[in-house]
């Protein structure tokens, strides 16, 4: 008797092998080409007010087009003059989830816009960041919700002895990241 393979089930799809795999096995490959579903079943199952207010959503490629510039030209053009280490790019915005067989050209297409603006973000976030930590290392009286990647290397609210005797060694303080950043 011969033994049966298995298929996964639709709802738990077979990952990928690794997070290097640059081309998943083909029983894999197989499993995602048959797991997509087509733009226009799609588009039919998606509740109208959504297709009508994608456009608000893609508009805002613009306005992070711009932004991307300007902090681009501020990095190159400040960083190496304060002595900060840049920030990469593509240890931010990472482009890989439009590969993926199973998404069709909708799905595709959002995945590389989510992509390019959570991306952006972040590494907006970590260029503030570094440069909070050069000009103004102090933590805030009360916590943000959320902090930044350098926020714990500043100085106490309030701690004016602090503030002088260390603000310029916080603001030089970068050794924590990996060499092939600086």
């Amino acid at each position: 008797m011969k033994k049966q393979r298995t298929k996964p089930a639709a709802d738990h799809p077979k990952p990928c092998i690794n997070e290097e795999a640059v081309f998943p096995s083909g029983e894999t490959r197989s499993d995602h080409r048959r797991l997509k579903r087509s733009s226009w079943k799609h588009l039919r199952s998606t509740h109208w007010l959504v297709i009508l207010s994608s456009p608000l959503i893609y508009v805002c490629a613009l306005p992070f087009l711009m932004v991307d510039a300007s902090v681009a030209l501020y990095q190159a053009v400040c960083f190496p003059i304060y002595g900060i280490p840049k920030v990469r790019r593509k240890d931010y915005i990472v482009f890989d989830r439009g590969r993926l067989a199973y998404l069709n050209t909708i799905e595709k297409v959002g995945c590389i816009y989510c992509s390019y603006a959570n991306g952006l973000l972040a590494m907006i976030t970590e260029i503030a960041a570094r440069t909070e930590q050069h000009f103004c290392p102090i933590k805030h009286l009360r916590a943000p919700a959320q902090t930044h990647s350098r926020y714990a290397k500043f100085l106490p609210y309030g701690n004016a002895r602090a503030y002088r005797a260390e603000s310029d060694a916080v603001a030089q303080a970068y050794n924590d990241l990996s060499a092939r950043v600086k």
